[in-house]
């Protein structure tokens, strides 16, 4: 071979390696398409948010990693925030107190829309079907309906009442079954049933009036046939079998002071996020320091559960086992833990300075609290009642789960 030949086949040699060179490292090098961060492929059962009330945004987590995936902001003052979610649990739909309702989409974690529909607003529920989003508002009263894909308005009930056509402060709206909700008039004293079935723009008002004294919050059972609203101005709960409604509204636990003065009242009690346990409805007490048991099938007072202060939320574990109960200022750095069986205290715990809301993972085997003057949320085991991580958060509160999705009167 001489050597013009061989070096025309080193050369054809060192051609080939440097193409194949190249060509694997065309492959391997990442296009400007896949250099873009790609969405992560999750679920929404295990999702949730955490209102941060001072800042105005929330954080959603993941309550298998018990972590932090991102934060949604410009949701307006959320100082007395709530939410619900959409049956598919993708959607989050905030309820500020400025009026503002914002919808969240917990897999992108966009704020989708934000309106302000009201002056001053405290929360709201979404239809049995999904397809509408209503809000309770203090002023200008009443509740207004939108549309939940859109968040446009479907339908504005304003809650006036009397032959001078006050107007009252609306409380209690939960979900009835069918298209439809059910709520209270404070200073009315009234409950309505808004039925949308036939025309949600012009929803069919059911009224019952002369139901009690301030009627300040309200509760629907897991079922949906009851719904309770609790009295500020005189002991008791008013409450309309929604499967009877033609019965119209009855009193239970009228009386249960029983003529004792009450206590000052420094946060109203909440009766949303029930605690129904083995046959058995457990409710806070307003201006006393207990827990009231109460037989669900004869609507009778079965027991009185003294605690440690003013009970605010009193939840139930989901599997019924045990009762969660925190408390008003002076005594809301506290949570005690109910044992069902047994009607008793089992455990005195101090999670963080002033636990504002709790909420139990779907089934049950941790709960996260929020402290919000420790900026934080605690996760605890409910079997061993213990810390198990915390999460940094900006003055947290309400605490909400997508499991709420498939629950009626969350």
């Amino acid at each position: 071979m001489d050597r013009r030949t061989f070096a025309s086949r080193i050369s054809h040699r060192v051609a080939a390696l440097l193409g194949a060179t190249l060509a694997s490292a065309a492959l391997l090098a990442p296009t400007a398409q896949a250099a873009e961060p790609q969405p992560v492929l999750r679920g929404t059962g295990d999702l949730g948010i955490v209102i941060e009330r001072a800042i105005g945004q929330v954080q959603i987590v993941d309550t298998t990693a018990r972590s932090r995936i991102a934060t949604v902001a410009g949701l307006g003052d959320l100082s007395h925030a709530s939410a619900v979610f959409s049956r598919d649990g993708r959607y989050a739909y905030v309820f500020g107190r400025d009026g503002g309702l914002s919808k969240i989409d917990l897999l992108t974690a966009t704020l989708v829309r934000r309106v302000v529909q009201a002056g001053n607003s405290i929360g709201g529920a979404i239809s049995q079907d999904g397809r509408f989003v209503a809000a309770q508002n203090y002023e200008p009263g009443g509740v207004r309906i939108f549309d939940a894909q859109t968040l446009a308005p479907v339908a504005d009930i304003p809650a006036r009442y009397g032959d001078a056509g006050q107007t009252s402060k609306v409380v209690g709206l939960a979900d009835a079954p069918g298209v439809g909700f059910v709520f209270s008039l404070f200073e009315a004293g009234e409950i309505w049933v808004a039925d949308l079935s036939a025309d949600p723009a012009h929803p069919t008002i059911t009224r019952y009036t002369g139901i009690g004294k301030q009627p300040y919050d309200g509760l629907i059972t897991p079922d949906g046939r009851y719904y309770l609203a609790g009295l500020f101005g005189e002991d008791g709960l008013a409450m309309l079998d929604l499967w009877q409604p033609e019965r119209g509204v009855r009193k239970v636990l009228a009386g249960y002071g029983r003529g004792e003065e009450p206590l000052p009242v420094y946060k109203m009690p909440h009766l949303r996020g029930w605690a129904m346990a083995d046959g058995r409805l457990y409710l806070p007490a307003i201006g006393r320091h207990e827990v009231l048991v109460v037989d669900t099938r004869t609507w009778q007072e079965v027991g009185r559960i003294a605690v440690k202060g003013q009970p605010v939320f009193v939840m139930a574990r989901p599997d019924g086992r045990e009762i969660w109960v925190n408390f008003a200022h002076p005594d809301n750095s506290h949570v005690q833990v109910i044992d069902t069986l047994t009607q008793k205290i089992t455990h005195n715990l101090e999670p963080g300075k002033v636990v504002l809301h709790m909420e139990f993972t779907p089934r049950g085997e941790a709960v996260w609290i929020s402290a919000r003057d420790d900026n934080k949320v605690v996760v605890m085991d409910t079997r061993t009642h213990r810390p198990i991580t915390e999460l940094p958060a900006e003055s947290p509160s309400g605490i909400l789960f997508t499991v709420r999705a498939g629950r009626t009167g969350f």
